[in-house]
C-alpha cells in the first residue's frame, strides 16, 4: 500500500516524468549513509544534480551558499535535528523543503509543514512517488522566485527616485489628486505634475496606473494622512 500522504502547502501534486526539463538541485539532509548513497544514485540517474549532507549543522553551514535547490530532509537526526533545521531555515524560506519522516508518523509531519516544510513522505517510499514531489516543488518554486524578482525589481526602480518623487509618489498612493498633494507639499501645481512625470519616467510605467502597481509590488504602504484645516 502506497504511503498516506497529506496535501502539500502548494495544494497540489503533479505526475510529472521522471526526468525533469533541466537539471535541478536537491540537497539531501540525512545522518543514514545508505539512504544518502542511494537517495543520491537514484536522483542522479533521474536527472537531478544531488549533493548530500550527513547532519543538519553541515547544510545549515552551508546554506547561505548553496544554489536553489529542493531539499529532502529527514526529521530524525541526532544534535541538529530537522526541526532544528526547518527553524533555521524559516527566516526567509528560501528553498522548497520534503521532509522525510517514518511510517505512520503524521504528527510530526504536519509540525514540519507548519514550520514551513512544502510536503513530506514516509519510509520506505517509492522513487517515483519521490520525483514527483520534488517535480511539484520545482514547478511551485517557479512561481515564488518569480514573485520575489517582481519585488527586488521593483524595489530596485523605486530606490532610483528623488526624495521628492518618493513624498509625491506616497501621496498619490493615500489617494489625493494632485492639487491636495501640491498643498500638502507647498508646492506649485505644475511643480507636483513635473515630478509626477518625472517619477513615472523613472519607474518606466507608461500609465498611472501602473506606477502604482508597481510601488504595490515593491511593498510601498500608502501614509496615513493626519487631517489637516
Amino acid at each position: 500500500m502506497r504511503p498516506v500522504k497529506l496535501a502539500n502547502s502548494y495544494g497540489c501534486y503533479c505526475n510529472s516524468p521522471v526526468n525533469p526539463a533541466f537539471p535541478t538541485n536537491v540537497y539531501i539532509v540525512d545522518d543514514d549513509a545508505e539512504v544518502r548513497r542511494s537517495s543520491w544514485f537514484m536522483l542522479s540517474e533521474a536527472g537531478f544534480e544531488p549533493r548530500a549532507f550527513m547532519s543538519g549543522a553541515d547544510f545549515l553551514d552551508e546554506l547561505d551558499d548553496l544554489p536553489t535547490g529542493v531539499v529532502l530532509l529527514d526529521l530524525n537526526m541526532p544534535d541538529v535535528s530537522g526541526f532544528d533545521v526547518l527553524k533555521a531555515m524559516a527566516t526567509p524560506q528560501s528553498m522548497p523543503v520534503i521532509v522525510v519522516t517514518g511510517f505512520g508518523d503524521v504528527t510530526r509531519a504536519v509540525r514540519a509543514m507548519k514550520l514551513g516544510a512544502t510536503d513530506f513522505i514516509e519510509k520506505p517510499y517509492d522513487d517515483a512517488e519521490m520525483i514527483d514531489l520534488i517535480n511539484a516543488a520545482i514547478e511551485a518554486h517557479k512561481d515564488v522566485e518569480e514573485d520575489r524578482r517582481r519585488r527586488l525589481a521593483a524595489r530596485q526602480k523605486l530606490s532610483e527616485l528623488t526624495d521628492r518623487e518618493r513624498e509625491v509618489l506616497d501621496l498619490l498612493l493615500a489617494g489625493l489628486p494632485n492639487k491636495l498633494v501640491a498643498h500638502r507639499l507647498q508646492l506649485s501645481l505644475r511643480t507636483v505634475e513635473m515630478h509626477r512625470a518625472n517619477m513615472m519616467n523613472r519607474l518606466g510605467a507608461p500609465s498611472f496606473a501602473a506606477a502604482m502597481r508597481l510601488a504595490l509590488s515593491a511593498g510601498r504602504e500608502p501614509p496615513v494622512l493626519e487631517s489637516w484645516g
